[in-house]
């Protein structure tokens, strides 16, 4: 007791865990249909299990093992960094008059549900594997209008976790251009207002 008191621990104190986000990048921009720039997207945090919605970098070292990264943390939640990256990006494709997060004011609801977002040592050095599934809805009522199942791989130059960073990044930005032109095909939801 008065150990504790003292403020001192027989535990032995844990290093701090390095924080990363994903790497910066530019996105190509979209060629708007014809009145999706007049239509605002509103994306959803995307949902994900117990292990991916936390800040740990996942990583699948052999066969069915599950682990993650020793001293390596994301910034935010896994969820979090992929919903302000599909917004970043699609904020730059300029395919909606605005994009931004489900709380705002918006005329489409992008849903999804994040499904793999780990590194794998099924090469080595790893590969990052991203599976988004996707679903544009009406705000008001959720009725389904479009679905997709994006599955975006990225080799890390590296086992170094900031290569596999870098490659996180890479499997991220691949997801959002490939998302960007699925939205820019979808002209005819798009392009239909919205009630």
């Amino acid at each position: 007791m008065l150990l504790l008191s003292a403020g001192c621990s027989i535990l032995p104190e844990s290093e701090p865990a390095t924080l990363y986000r994903l790497p910066a990048s530019d996105l190509p921009s979209s060629t708007p249909s014809s009145n999706s720039a007049t239509q605002r997207l509103g994306i959803a945090n995307p949902e994900a299990g117990h292990l991916l919605s936390s800040n740990r970098i996942v990583v699948y070292p052999e066969g069915n093992v599950v682990n993650v990264y020793e001293g390596a943390r994301w910034h935010e939640d896994a969820p979090d960094l992929l919903q302000a990256r599909l917004i970043e990006g699609l904020q730059q494709s300029q395919l909606f008059a605005g994009v931004g997060s489900d709380r705002l004011p918006h005329d489409l609801l992008l849903l999804s549900e994040l499904r793999h977002f780990q590194s794998d040592y099924v090469t080595n050095p790893p590969t990052v594997k991203v599976q988004l599934n996707v679903q544009l809805v009406s705000p008001q009522n959720r009725t389904p209008l479009a679905a997709m199942n994006f599955s975006i791989s990225a080799q890390a130059r590296s086992v170094d976790i900031t290569d596999v960073v870098d490659a996180f990044g890479s499997a991220s930005d691949e997801l959002t251009v490939q998302l960007a032109d699925w939205l820019a095909q979808q002209t005819r939801v798009i392009d239909r207002p919205q009630r």
